[in-house]
């Protein structure tokens, strides 16, 4: 299991800041979710952590400072699924998972009998094993979202970093492709962070959580300490009511304004 931490993480785009002193730790094995409004700097967050972004501050896999890293390195360390990749539409879907195997093959070798079984199996795994042949172009948004999940897992990095994770997908599959990540998590011991809109789900999910407005750090912890009321109020300008699920976890429900009387 390979913990992460970041420390004092800023990023300025066309010289605006966009994350100032962002700091966080998930141990090995853990999930952290990333939540805050539109544009509080979420994805920009992760692809800072991965090094794709120009950042000030320190990402630590178990103590190794991975931005310093060439990007093959980094990327037996941290697997990242974007939100909204570009996506050759004339790969298939199995040529497009198996280069999550890239970071494994030398530069003028081939993929081999392992890194196709690797590949297989996480694609069955996501059920897409009947789309394996098929062109990316001809995918919808919710099959994209998990072709895309389905080459960060074939990587088989310790650390997962998952942008929207969930985005375009229907309800089962969005319980099926957080259901999959949470088992391969605890079998396997990835580290998982993710950013996520809908906070019931990473409240069901997420063993600690990050809270971040405006490129700043606003909470941190244990998901019931950052999914209160006050503190969504405040960040998300809704009036929600929190409230216990049957197995001790927070659902986030808004709550609609009294009517105007006649």
């Amino acid at each position: 299991m390979s913990a992460i931490e970041v420390r004092d993480l800023s990023v300025a785009l066309d010289g605006r800041p966009v994350l100032s002193g962002i700091g966080l730790s998930v141990r090995g094995g853990e999930w952290l979710a990333v939540v805050g409004p539109n544009g509080a700097g979420k994805s920009t967050l992760l692809r800072a952590m991965m090094g794709l972004l120009e950042a000030q501050g320190d990402v630590l896999v178990d103590g190794m400072p991975a931005r310093s890293l060439k990007p093959r390195q980094r990327a037996r360390l941290m697997a990242y699924a974007p939100q909204s990749p570009m996506l050759p539409a004339g790969l298939t879907v199995f040529e497009y998972a198996l280069l999550g195997r890239t970071p494994y093959i030398s530069y003028l070798g081939r993929d081999t009998h392992d890194d196709r079984d690797v590949t297989r199996s996480v694609l069955e795994r996501l059920d897409l094993s009947d789309f394996a042949t098929r062109p990316l172009g001809h995918l919808s948004g919710g099959e994209r979202q998990r072709v895309v999940l389905a080459r960060a897992l074939v990587q088989r990095a310790p650390v997962l970093l998952l942008d929207e994770p969930t985005t375009a997908l229907d309800l089962g599959h969005q319980q099926q492709v957080l259901e999959l990540v949470d088992r391969l998590r605890l079998a396997d011991g990835l580290t998982v962070v993710t950013t996520i809109h809908d906070l019931s789900l990473a409240g069901q999910y997420a063993d600690s959580m990050l809270l971040i407005d405006g490129g700043r750090h606003v909470a941190s912890g244990p998901v019931k300490e950052v999914l209160t009321e006050p503190l969504l109020a405040r960040h998300f300008g809704a009036r929600v009511r929190v409230e216990q699920g049957s197995d001790g976890r927070p659902l986030v429900n808004l709550v609609r304004p009294a009517p105007d009387p006649p």
